[in-house]
Formats: structure tokens, C-alpha cells, sequence
């Protein structure tokens, strides 16, 4: 009852109030739904923004419900940035109708839809884990970097020379990517996780992904699905299958246990970042230090 009155409230508030014009003073506050845009905002913006993410470490943005602390800061905030392509489920509603007042956007609305992964369930809709494919959310970053630009145009120059030195590193991020999968034998190269996910990563990367869940955890896996799952492992002789932070291990524990019972040990080789970033203020916290780990860890139980 909670958010259906909370969504009702931001209707009518959008439906309600028409454009205003005011002048801003001090930093351009910027509120983002996930880590990974946060941390875009952060490295483009620097002490010009002052920014928050809605979504915490280990928070599943597919579960994601507002807060009556979400709309009052959505209401304050001066650019509102969030990934579209259905992550932050029905809060995309919640945006659009805010963008008929705010500055809102959707920071893949300028990628082309031929680089983007088409559901394999839903009819005309894409992947949404676009940062798993690091030169594809390089254009993310070119685009929060054009509307930060136009938010905040007197710090424009300040905000492209910024965004020049994060896409530096983010070019020599993909690049030890590259080196870093190749290292694992072909043969052994099968990423095997909780949710599909990691989709990009495995186009990017050469690598096989097979996740136990669909792109998104609004559904629960069956037990068709484990069953698959562990044929697949058993057949491949998969060393090592891995859990998410941001979704329930559960399911992943029970493919481990139907290996077993088919006389086949694997290991859970690690814990990987998803749709969720590590804690904000450690190196796993920021989007480099996200993939980093994530490659460290597929590379040391695969290889």
C-alpha cells in the first residue's frame, strides 16, 4: 500500500506542476539509481557535483521500490540520471513522468540499439547490464558527460577535460580485460552465475556465460532450470560456478548440490559484483575496481 500511494504521489506531482526555471546555487546536485552511475557522475563531475546514489551496495535494482526518501530527493535534485533499458523495473515509470518537470535521463538513450543484447524472453527489449561490456559504457560515460555539460554549462570545459581522463582509463581497464580472460584455456572459459547478467561481458570477452536466472531476478529459477544447469556443468567438467552480491545465493547452492549427487565437485569460486558495486569508499566501490575484481576472480577459479 506503502509505494502504490507513494507511486500515486508522484504522479500527481508530475502531472501537476508545470517546468520551473530557477537559477541554481552551489554544486549541481545529481541523483543516480546505481553505483556504476554514481561513480561515472563522480569521476566527470568531481568537486563541481554533489551527488548520492539511490542504490546501495548489494541492492538488486530489478527489486528495487522508492522510498518517500527517494521522492523527496528525486524533487530537490538537479539531474537525475538512471540506466533505462527496464533495470530499475517499475521505477522507470517514475521517471518518466518526472521528466515531463525535471531534468531526467536514461544514460543509454544514445546507444544504438545494434550494439545492445535483445531479450531472449521479452519482445522488443534489450540487456540492460550494459557497464559488463567496458567500451560500451564508455558511451554511457560520453553521455553523462554531455548532459552534465548542459546542466551545468559554465563548468562544461572542466566536465570534457575530466571525462577525457576517466575514458583513458577506462580504454586500459578493457585492455587488461582482454589479456586477463585470454589467460584462461579456451576450454575451461565458461562463466557460470546467478543471473544473466553478464551477457556483454561474455560478447566482450570471449568468454561463455550461462546464467541460472534470465536478466532479470523478478522471477525465481525452477527446478528445470537447476537441472539444466547442473547437465551442463557436470557434461563441461566446470571447475567453479560463482554467487552475486546482489542476488540470493540460494539457487546456486542447490546447482552445487545436484553436482554433487552427480558425483561432480564444484566450487563456489567467488562472489561477483552485478548489479551492484562494492561498498562506496573502497577500490571494489568505484566501477574500475568493480570490473577488476570481478575479472580477478573469474580468472583465479576458472584458470
Amino acid at each position: 500500500m506503502k509505494n502504490i500511494l507513494l507511486y500515486t504521489a508522484i504522479t500527481i506531482f508530475a502531472l501537476s506542476c508545470q517546468p520551473v526555471q530557477k537559477e541554481r546555487q552551489g554544486k549541481l546536485k545529481v541523483i543516480t539509481t546505481t553505483g556504476m552511475i554514481y561513480d561515472a557522475v563522480l569521476n566527470i563531475g568531481g568537486n563541481l557535483v554533489e551527488a548520492e546514489a539511490l542504490m546501495g551496495p548489494g541492492v538488486d535494482p530489478h527489486l528495487y521500490k522508492a522510498t518517500q526518501g527517494d521522492l523527496a530527493k528525486l524533487q530537490n535534485a538537479d539531474l537525475i540520471l538512471y540506466n533505462g533499458l527496464h533495470l530499475e523495473g517499475k521505477m522507470g515509470e517514475i521517471f518518466e513522468k518526472l521528466s515531463r518537470i525535471k531534468n531526467v535521463h536514461a544514460i543509454s538513450e544514445d546507444i544504438d540499439r545494434s550494439k545492445l543484447r535483445a531479450s531472449q524472453v521479452y519482445e522488443n527489449a534489450y540487456d540492460p547490464h550494459i557497464w559488463f561490456d567496458v567500451k560500451l559504457w564508455k558511451e554511457a560515460v560520453v553521455f553523462t558527460t554531455k548532459t552534465l555539460s548542459k546542466s551545468d554549462s559554465i563548468n562544461a570545459k572542466i566536465y570534457q577535460a575530466n571525462s577525457s581522463a576517466y575514458l583513458k582509463k577506462l580504454d586500459s581497464l578493457h585492455g587488461a580485460t582482454i589479456s586477463a580472460i585470454d589467460s584462461i584455456p579456451e576450454p575451461q572459459r565458461l562463466l557460470i552465475t546467478a543471473h544473466d547478467a553478464f551477457g556483454y561481458f561474455g560478447d566482450a570477452y570471449k568468454i561463455r556465460v550461462e546464467g541460472l536466472q534470465g536478466i532479470s531476478t523478478l522471477s525465481e529459477p525452477g527446478l528445470k532450470d537447476i537441472t539444466k544447469l547442473v547437465d551442463l556443468i557436470v557434461d563441461n567438467k566446470v571447475k567453479a560456478v560463482f554467487i552475486e552480491t546482489s542476488v540470493s545465493k540460494k539457487a546456486i547452492n542447490a546447482v552445487v548440490e545436484g553436482c554433487k549427487d552427480r558425483g561432480h565437485d564444484v566450487i563456489i569460486g567467488g562472489s561477483l559484483y552485478s548489479d551492484a558495486m562494492g561498498s562506496f569508499g573502497q577500490f571494489e566501490g568505484t566501477y574500475i575496481g568493480m570490473v577488476s575484481s570481478n575479472v580477478n576472480t573469474i580468472v583465479n577459479a576458472l584458470k
